[in-house]
């Protein structure tokens, strides 16, 4: 382990893998560490003993719940936009060839007490009962304005300057009533909060284009795609990639204690008496816990249950986002559905986590409207964990550490994470220009 590395990676939860790929790929010498016997930290997969250890100690999992090995219960779930920036990072590292992908049946926003399918293009929004005649009308035109916005063709602005026009004034413009903006800026746009009605309505207007567009790609009922086996795959993807460019990977390695010199400055990793320099450290918040401050906390409920979410079209994948407004919270809370259908669950089991970003102290009291409409039940875990960002100067210090993650279930904030972090290392910006046909999902059966 006596060796010079560029880069020194702790930890293999899916930033810090993805991270590890990313350089590997450029030709950076890396060397990744993990104090577990196993891949993914925070983000890893269980299988049903592993699930019973964690949060029921001692207890066995009852036999009617199947075959401990056909379960694979992520910790993280988090599914992926067909066109998004996960994708992108995938088909650059050519990770794609290890990995496959399964569209997701179903994206739903939860309103006055229903869920209602996702409308996301122009024809969609007149079949919605979302909305009712007139209302329909007004987000078909928002919704082919939004289409057709291509920020090369000054033409298709229709006069409005989207770097300068904030997504409020944008959509006042349609005169859109708030629950239908509700839906939009939440379900579609995946905003976590309102905060972005006053910020300017580019960055809006591109994530509702990325969602259309993604919905397209697979022709399917959602734009989401997942990994067949769940995202466990996904480390160990990254791990794989990673050694086919050189890098080293080793779990189990107790303690990685990172070394500075008198300046403050990252300059190697010690575990088990030995020391491997490097010139800078890239980590997820456990390895420098005084370099990080809490900024929340997360509940989530773990379900296990033999039918899907009711009222979702018998999806056996699904996403369901319930924005803030409609629960009187400060934060969405989301509802992630998965099953045998993804290999996740033996056949006749469905997985359901319902997540949120903590307001009180009682996971069962708040998580409540999310597992109200999850019908029943075969077990449930409650959780909580405390959500880390960075508080260091990486210039100065030379480490780099990923914020902890967040409730969503979709992928989008994680990667602005990773792609920020890597120009921070690198001092480029990632190029994700690819053609997206390289990735390729299989619709349901």
């Amino acid at each position: 382990m006596d060796e010079e590395y560029d880069v020194i990676v702790l930890g293999t939860g899916l930033k810090e893998c993805i991270l590890s790929g990313l350089l590997s790929v450029d030709g950076l010498k890396v060397l990744h560490m993990d104090r577990n016997d196993y891949y993914g930290g925070a983000s890893t997969s269980l299988n049903l003993t592993q699930l019973w250890k964690r949060f029921r100690s001692d207890d066995k999992p009852p036999e009617e719940l199947g075959s401990n090995r056909e379960y694979n219960v992520d910790m993280i779930p988090k599914f992926m936009m067909a066109n998004g920036a996960l994708v992108r990072v995938l088909i650059h590292t050519d990770v794609t060839k290890y990995l496959n992908f399964k569209a997701v049946d179903g994206s739903f926003v939860y309103n006055k007490g229903k869920i209602y399918k996702v409308p996301a293009t122009d024809v969609e929004a007149l079949k919605s009962p979302l909305m009712g005649l007139f209302e329909k009308r007004r987000a078909r035109k928002f919704f082919i304005y939004v289409q057709d916005y291509d920020q090369n063709d000054p033409k298709s602005h229709e006069g409005l300057d989207l770097n300068q026009v904030t997504a409020r004034q944008l959509i006042s413009k349609y005169g859109l009533e708030d629950d239908t903006i509700d839906f939009i800026g939440h379900a579609l746009a995946l905003h976590r909060d309102d905060s972005y009605l006053d910020e300017p309505a580019k960055d809006f207007v591109e994530r509702v284009k990325i969602y259309a567009e993604s919905l397209a790609r697979f022709q399917g009922g959602s734009p989401y795609i997942y990994p067949l086996y769940g995202l466990g795959e996904l480390p160990q993807a990254f791990a794989r990639l990673s050694a086919v460019y050189g890098g080293t990977y080793m779990l189990n390695k107790p303690e990685c204690k990172v070394e500075f010199d008198e300046n403050g400055k990252a300059i190697g990793v010690t575990s088990e008496g030995e020391t491997a320099k490097c010139k800078k450290v890239v980590c997820d918040p456990s390895y420098l816990s005084d370099k990080v401050h809490k900024v929340g906390r997360v509940s989530r409920a773990i379900c296990i249950m033999s039918h899907p979410i009711p009222e979702t079209n018998d999806s056996h994948s699904a996403q369901v986002i319930l924005p803030q407004k409609q629960l009187g919270r400060k934060s969405d809370m989301y509802l992630f559905c998965c099953s045998y259908a993804h290999n996740v669950a033996p056949k006749g089991k469905f997985i359901a986590f319902v997540t949120t970003e903590a307001e009180t102290d009682q996971p069962e009291v708040e998580l409540k409207p999310g597992i109200d409409l999850l019908g029943p039940v075969d077990e449930i875990f409650y959780d909580m964990y405390d959500r880390f960002e960075p508080c260091n100067d990486h210039e100065a210090d030379g480490c780099f550490i990923s914020t902890s993650y967040d409730p969503t279930t979709h992928f989008e904030t994680t990667v602005k994470d990773v792609v920020g972090m890597y120009s921070k290392i690198t001092g480029k910006v990632l190029d994700l220009s690819v053609d997206l046909s390289a990735a390729s999902a299989a619709a349901e059966d």
